[in-house]
Parts: C-alpha cells; sequence; structure tokens
C-alpha cells in the first residue's frame, strides 16, 4: 500500500514544477528541464489525486455507516460507493506502482539491429535473414523505418551479417529483449534427406547513442581504409572507400563498406561504434542495479539461448519466461511477435515490482 505521505508528496511536486514554470524566473536551459520533468509527473500526479481522493471517501462513508443513521435507500447507496472505491484502490494503486518503476532512459530512442548467422553454416545465414525479415516486418506494422546499414549476404541466400537502424516510437522499449542466441529446428532448405537440422543466429537490439552520450575521441580509435569487396572477393569499388575502426580501450572492431564514400562509411562505422559502446555502460549499471533482484528477463548478453523456433511443431519458445506459442507462422511473418514481446514486458515489470516490494 502506497502511503498517504508518499501520494501528497507527489501532488505537492508536480504543484511546485507548476509555480516554478509559471514564475519567469528560470532560464530557457532551466525551462526546458523542468517542462520534462513536469511532462514525466502530471501523470503520476493526477492518479496520486486519484487515490487521495478515493482514501477521503472511503472514510467518509466509513464515517456514515459507523453513525448508523441511514435510511435503507442511503445505507445500500453507502455500501455500493464502499464496495466500489474498496475495489479501485488496488487497482490504481498497482497502475501507480508500475508508474513509479525507474524508467529506462533509452526506451524512446531509436535502435541498431544486428543480425549474425551462428553455428550451422548455410542453414543458420538462411535462419539469420527469416529472423531479419521477421523484425522487418515488426517494424512496419508498428510504423517504424527500418534502414540497411550493412549486409553480407550468405553463400546459398539469407546473411552472414545484417546490420540496420530502426527508427520511431519507443522502439529499443520494444525490441530490447530480442538481444541473444536465437534457435531453430528444422529440415534445412539446403538439405534433401529431410532429418531436422538445429542451427542458431545472434540478435542484437542497440539503443541509437548521440555524440552528446558518448565522446570518442581522435587518440581512442585506429581507422583503416581498404577496398570493398563483395561476394567472393569480387571487386565492386576501385577506391579505398571502406572503413574499419577499432576501439582501442576496448577492442571493438566495426566495419563498413556499403556506401561508395569513404566519409559516409566512416559515420556510419562510427554511429554503430557509439551505440555499442553506449549499450556495455548501460548493462554495466544494469548489472550493478541488479544485483539484489534474484532474476531479470533477459539480460541482453548475446551468448544467452533465448528463443527456440521449432517448425516441424509449429511451435516458438521463450526459454526465459518458459512462454511457448503454438504460432511459429505468425511470429516468424512478424505480425505474432508482439505476443511474445508484450510478455516479456509484463514479467519484467512484474519482477520490477517484486524487487521493490522485497525492499
Amino acid at each position: 500500500m502506497i502511503s498517504a505521505q508518499k501520494l501528497q508528496s507527489i501532488v505537492e511536486k508536480k504543484k511546485n514544477l507548476e509555480e516554478k514554470l509559471a514564475s519567469g524566473a528560470v532560464t530557457p536551459d532551466q525551462f526546458a528541464s523542468l517542462s520534462k520533468e513536469y511532462s514525466d509527473i502530471e501523470p503520476i500526479a493526477l492518479k496520486a489525486d486519484i487515490l487521495l481522493s478515493h482514501h477521503e471517501e472511503k472514510a467518509d462513508l466509513k464515517s456514515m455507516l459507523e453513525e448508523g443513521e441511514l435510511d435503507e435507500d442511503m445505507l445500500a447507496l453507502v455500501q455500493d460507493d464502499l464496495a466500489r472505491i474498496e475495489k479501485e484502490i488496488p487497482e490504481f494503486e498497482s497502475e501507480l506502482q508500475i508508474m513509479l518503476l525507474p524508467k529506462d532512459e533509452a526506451d524512446s530512442r531509436n535502435a541498431i539491429l544486428e543480425v549474425r548467422a551462428g553455428t550451422g553454416g548455410d542453414e543458420a545465414a538462411l535462419f539469420a535473414g527469416s529472423l531479419f525479415r521477421m523484425y522487418q516486418r515488426y517494424s512496419e506494422l508498428q510504423g517504424w523505418k527500418l534502414s540497411l546499414m550493412s549486409v553480407s549476404d550468405g553463400e546459398v541466400g539469407g546473411y552472414k551479417e545484417v546490420i540496420a537502424t530502426i527508427s520511431g516510437k519507443d522502439v529499443f522499449a520494444n525490441l530490447k529483449f530480442e538481444s541473444g542466441v536465437h534457435r531453430v529446428q528444422r529440415v534445412p532448405e539446403t538439405e534433401s534427406g529431410g532429418r531436422i537440422h538445429t542451427s542458431a543466429a545472434t540478435v542484437a537490439v542497440l539503443p541509437e547513442a548521440e555524440e552528446v552520450d558518448i565522446e570518442i575521441e581522435d587518440k581512442d580509435i585506429r581507422v583503416d581504409v581498404y577496398r570493398a569487396s563483395g561476394p567472393g572477393g569480387q571487386s565492386v569499388n576501385t577506391t579505398d572507400s571502406a572503413v574499419r575502426i577499432t576501439h582501442l580501450p576496448t577492442g571493438l572492431i566495426v566495419t563498413q563498406q556499403d556506401e561508395k564514400s569513404q566519409h559516409k562509411n566512416r559515420a556510419k562505422a562510427m554511429k554503430v561504434l557509439r551505440s555499442r559502446l553506449y549499450e556495455m555502460e548501460r548493462q554495466k549499471l544494469a548489472d550493478e542495479r541488479a544485483q539484489s533482484r534474484k532474476g531479470q528477463v533477459g539480460s541482453g548478453d548475446r551468448s544467452e539461448r533465448i528463443r527456440t523456433y521449432n517448425f516441424p511443431q509449429g511451435r516458438v519458445t521463450d526459454h526465459r519466461i518458459n512462454l511457448t506459442l503454438y504460432k511459429l507462422d505468425q511470429v516468424v511473418a512478424g505480425d505474432g511477435l508482439h505476443e511474445l514481446i508484450h510478455a516479456l514486458q509484463t514479467e519484467d515489470i512484474a519482477q520490477q515490482l517484486a524487487a521493490v516490494n522485497e525492499e
């Protein structure tokens, strides 16, 4: 139960912000910061205000019942109102607790999606292609924009590696639990023997970072340029336009060769590097905060096996929440993916609430 004191402090905070914004005694930067803070707390304060009113009304109704001077009709009315309020209070408290959970600052950001073929040779590359098309279709359904950054085609189709940016509303919030190893069990398209094979692909979803988030100094990177090449070593460019950037402190390496311009390839490579470094920092902080939590819905660890797609049985299983759906075709087509994503988000909220209640 959220105390009346806590509820009152939330309402007071909103009121104080309103007064500061109306005072005219703040700089433009302060005004922008206070406006952001106000927009964040306004829906929380409205919910807290409703709860305070409900508690006051509940006390008044109980007092009327205790006085015992009600006729039959009024008694029935008061009892009905009391029953309604007693039902609504825990519902509103639950909603408010969720609103009060620490927000992931990256949730509203665009994302960089990386899909790589893992174990399984040609079949893994084909599976990586299937996964990428799943995210492509899901992005379309959400009204997001997906733009390819880098592509390395598989020998018989699919991708050895594909990197894309996805921009739109709350992209990272929806896709952040997709990072990890995705496993497929099916009869390979590349084999006529009819035996079920297991192969894998790795997915990484990174919040897109801006220059203000991660400052990369020139002394911390080594930039190598070389001639871009296509499949089989075939030259696709006669100039040294491909770029390889090595971040010396961490050893991270990013290559980019899809553009004909060395400048554009460098800009794309820096964008990916900045996002990977930003995600490393986020993960470090998340790990520190999670020390007291018994469980997490996915750590974002790319080596963690998170999901299995079993084609012969038509099922997809998310191992983190032990959820199995017998609608594999819809999931892989993109329009069934939301059910998995919603379940993961719900479980994450439940675990955060449990951790708060244990404190």
